[in-house]
């Protein structure tokens, strides 16, 4: 069978295609759910993921960017659904979602670290559900035992934490994906500009300040996707660095061509030598361990 490649776009969703050797490809890419970050694009080995911005029209808001994919170079590795902290790209293979990468655990999954305690829920009270900034908590009620349930989109959850500070204490508690650093360079900050503010996809992240006028960084909900980079019109006004990235385990030089394109020098060579002593703990403990008869 000959291969055929497609690709199709709408507001809604950007699709590409493939079937080659009778196997059916597919990425898609969920309008609602992107962000416009950059992530995807960071670490795409074969450099099919483009992030555009938007031109700005006089007196409206900036729009969030959108990504585009090269059907002739996308390979439907998985790497950009393995570091999509939205979940809003998805791989399959003949209608099964599968990220090769993954399963050849040559790419980490990202670690989501959401607990849940329903108990500590006010009874008859569903106020709360408005305060994810993307509307990913559900709370049921039953309504014979009056028992509480919280459900939370996990995989479209980027870890921002404002759930945490804003449902009553101890009913959820978030461990963020990325740490790192925003800062804005009110020097080089042009003056009424609040484009970062308007694509940014967590409320409270980045905030407008009444004193001045100006965008500031809130860093207790920032996820670090991004997005307010590409969008800032002026170059060196956002410093951005991410420190830490919440993974499962990996062996694979391919996350370390990620990590160098994710983080700082600095930060990729902790973790690279982390991973080293981990590995020579790992080779001592079986030196030691008495051999078996």
């Amino acid at each position: 069978m000959p291969m055929k490649i497609q690709k199709t776009e709408s507001d809604s969703q950007l699709v590409v295609e493939r079937i080659h050797h009778s196997k059916g490809y597919r990425l898609t890419v969920d309008r609602a759910l992107c962000v416009g970050c950059e992530l995807c694009s960071l670490v795409c080995p074969r450099e099919a993921i483009t992030v555009n911005k938007l031109p700005k029209k006089k007196g409206q808001k900036a729009q969030r960017p959108v990504i585009d994919v090269d059907e002739a170079k996308c390979h439907y590795c998985g790497v950009c659904t393995a570091i999509c902290p939205y979940g809003a790209v998805q791989v399959t293979i003949d209608g099964k979602n599968i990220a090769s990468v993954v399963e050849k655990e040559s790419f980490p999954q990202l670690i989501r670290g959401i607990t849940v305690d329903a108990t500590k829920w006010p009874t008859d009270c569903t106020e709360y559900e408005d305060v994810c900034p993307l509307d990913l908590i559900r709370v049921i009620q039953d309504p014979n035992s009056k028992k509480i349930t919280i459900n939370i989109k996990e995989e479209q959850c980027p870890c921002c934490g404002v759930c945490e500070v804003k449902c009553p204490e101890g009913v959820v508690r978030v461990r963020k994906i990325f740490t790192g650093r925003l800062r804005i360079n009110q020097e080089r900050c042009p003056s009424g500009c609040q484009d970062c503010l308007d694509v940014c996809p967590i409320t409270g992240a980045l905030y407008l300040s009444e004193k001045d006028g100006k965008v500031y960084v809130n860093e207790l909900f920032c996820t670090y996707c991004g997005v307010c980079k590409v969008v800032c019109p002026e170059e060196g006004a956002l410093e951005l660095s991410r420190s830490t990235i919440r993974h499962t385990p990996v062996h694979s030089g391919a996350w370390n061509k990620a990590l160098e394109k994710l983080t700082s020098t600095t930060e990729m060579t902790k973790e690279l030598r982390g991973k080293g002593k981990k590995r020579t703990m790992e080779a001592v403990r079986k030196l030691l361990e008495p051999r078996k008869k």
